[in-house]
């Protein structure tokens, strides 16, 4: 690892991005429970609309990068309790903040479009299908408890870019609970919670699947892979992929792995009772570079590594990978906003 990663951290830095980001999406929260006040909501119901808006903040890591991530900050919200009206509202034109009230039960996979904020409302969950952001630019999914999902819970691919996964949950699904790939760029998956899963999270589309090189741009952080199987992710092509203070427990396969010439950066996570914290190579893929720093490895194997990584360009300060354990399971998941 480059010596001086950690001391071009900028604690500052990411405070005015957050803060500026922030400062966005309360405006266009103000403006949201102006309108609903107007077309007569009580004061009440648009103060809840404005909160759950405010409550998006601004990502760390890739999605704050190439102009930010904002979702559907600025537009109108759509309150939504039907698979009917989910998908007609996650679909539409134009910037969108979608807050989902109460279990919706979708069927395949269904078409986010850009500038869209899909946002959980408390107790929120979607089971049976899940969301595709395919060829779409600016979107946020936050606060959902995903399951039983019959393909992949969020499916982000053909040149996606700027999206932020962020305090959901995911268990008991077919395939993968957040797929990334087909030359996607510029993602943050942060805060969720993976449990009673096989394949977590999977970046980079197939080992012929060359046009993914240069993409793939991702930061995975304060994630809880709690007793989920593999692809955590599992990486080609991918450089710089950024895994940073996750929290890493009973995974039964490996925890990261990376291949076909990706770079991942491995820093400050907490492994526990993983046998193969990180691979290098995994099956038919060829190997991948990677460089492990800071992790702790309780009860766990040692990490396997390769080569060089290219450094991210964004500012970060990574809490100590000892606390990780109490820090994630505390935070991460819906509710936590």
């Amino acid at each position: 690892m480059n010596s001086t990663r950690k001391n071009r951290r900028s604690t500052r830095t990411r405070f005015l991005a957050y803060t500026g980001g922030f400062v966005a999406l309360c405006a266009g929260a103000a403006l949201i429970a102006g309108t609903l006040a107007t077309a007569g909501e009580t004061g009440t119901e648009a103060a809840t609309v404005a909160e759950t808006a405010q409550a998006a903040g601004s990502p760390e890591g890739w999605a704050s990068e190439n102009g930010g991530t904002t979702g559907g900050a600025g537009g109108d919200t759509v309150t939504v309790s039907s698979a009917q009206a989910l998908v007609e509202a996650i679909s539409a034109d134009g910037p969108a903040v979608v807050e989902i009230q109460g279990s919706i039960d979708l069927d395949g996979m269904n078409d986010v479009a850009s500038n869209k904020t899909v946002i959980g409302a408390p107790g929120a969950e979607i089971t049976g299908g899940g969301l595709d952001i395919d060829e779409a630019h600016n979107v946020i999914v936050q606060n959902i408890a995903f399951a039983d999902w019959g393909d992949d819970a969020i499916n982000v691919q053909d040149g996606s870019t700027n999206v932020w996964i962020d305090h959901n949950s995911f268990t008991g699904g077919y395939d993968g609970a957040v797929d990334i790939k087909r030359e996607s760029d510029y993602v943050t998956v942060s805060w969720n919670h993976v449990f009673d899963h096989d394949k977590s999270m999977l970046l980079g589309h197939s080992d012929g699947h060359t046009a993914d090189e240069g993409h793939l741009r991702v930061s995975y952080h304060h994630n809880f892979f709690d007793g989920s199987d593999t692809r955590h992710p599992r990486v080609r092509f991918g450089e710089t992929v950024h895994v940073y203070n996750n929290y890493y427990r009973d995974n039964e396969e490996y925890g990261v792995a990376s291949t076909m010439d990706a770079g991942v950066l491995v820093e400050d996570n907490y492994f526990e009772n993983v046998q193969t914290p990180t691979e290098v190579g995994y099956g038919s893929s060829d190997d991948g570079r990677l460089e492990a720093s800071g992790n702790v490895y309780d009860n766990s194997g040692q990490p396997e590594t390769a080569g060089s990584v290219a450094d991210v360009p964004y500012s970060y300060n990574p809490d100590p990978a000892q606390d990780i354990p109490a820090i994630v399971t505390d935070g991460a998941g819906p509710g936590n906003l």
